[in-house]
């Protein structure tokens, strides 16, 4: 698929789950494949070529988001390339997957931005949309006990609805983000102002502007999801500081645009609510 490059950034990756991923994009037909290295020492070079991918060792650490935009740049430098997969290396998926979304993304040229139906490791359904999220739900989210915000964290999550039908929302997560390279040129890229996290968010929410950004069930991946940010004291203060930025970007309590897409998704999501167990 020519049509297709993937980027996949990474730091201190373990090789096995670098080859896993890399070999399920080969298996799904994506050949262009570029590792972006933000490691101190370049000891993934050798597996990245004994793979057949391309291999830029940035030791300064540019961060996440700046790291895939050199990427990005070279896939809107080429002109038959349709479409950029931002991937993270603990995802995988079926052969044919890639194949389906491309059918999708050809079909409705609307859609600017698409995530498939996510599990983690052991076939639990995995959240990866959400709403934009709002100061309140960041710190309920990690400060407060999960007993006290559930039903908070639920609504944010859009966890309430069938996750068998799609889904316009302006917030995916990262970890495989397909993208229109026609949408990359209009809105940009990834804001390197950002260090890492908020990237997906402000992203997904310019693109969503302009096009689509859908949750597609069509296809599955998944995504094994560590969380950094949930065990480490420093990717705890990463994340926090980067919030910081992109509230300074966006408003922290006066969103006007947030309150309004928000409200749109809400009531989209309750149409598609999955029907209570008995």
């Amino acid at each position: 698929m020519n049509r297709i490059r993937a980027s996949i950034v990474t730091f201190r990756t373990d090789p096995a789950e670098l080859r896993r991923c890399i070999g399920a994009l080969n298996a799904a037909g994506v050949t262009r494949v570029a590792v972006v290295d933000n490691s101190p020492d370049d000891s993934l070079r050798a597996v990245v070529a004994e793979l057949g991918a391309s291999y830029t060792h940035r030791p300064d650490n540019p961060g996440y988001g700046a790291a895939h935009n050199i990427e990005l740049r070279r896939s809107l430098a080429d002109v038959d390339t349709a479409y950029h997969l931002v991937i993270n290396s603990d995802v995988w998926f079926e052969p044919d997957t890639i194949r389906l979304i491309v059918a999708e993304m050809d079909r409705r040229g609307g859609i600017g931005q698409l995530i498939p139906r996510t599990f983690y490791p052991d076939g639990r359904e995995q959240e990866v949309v959400r709403l934009l999220p709002t100061p309140f739900d960041l710190f309920v989210r990690r400060f407060l006990p999960k007993a006290l915000t559930r039903a908070r964290d639920r609504r944010y999550l859009l966890a309430f609805r069938d996750h068998s039908r799609e889904l316009d929302v302006p917030y995916h997560q990262g970890s495989f983000m397909f993208l229109r390279t026609s949408a990359l040129r209009s809105v940009g890229l990834f804001d390197e102002r950002f260090f890492m996290y908020p990237e997906d968010i402000d992203l997904t929410r310019r693109i969503n502007r302009e096009y689509l950004t859908l949750y597609w069930p069509g296809a599955r991946i998944v995504h094994a999801h560590r969380a950094a940010s949930y065990k480490s004291l420093r990717m705890t203060l990463v994340h926090t500081v980067n919030m910081m930025r992109y509230f300074n970007k966006w408003g922290w309590f006066f969103d006007s645009e947030r309150r309004r897409v928000n409200r749109e998704v809400l009531a989209a999501a309750k149409a598609l609510q999955a029907p209570a167990s008995h």
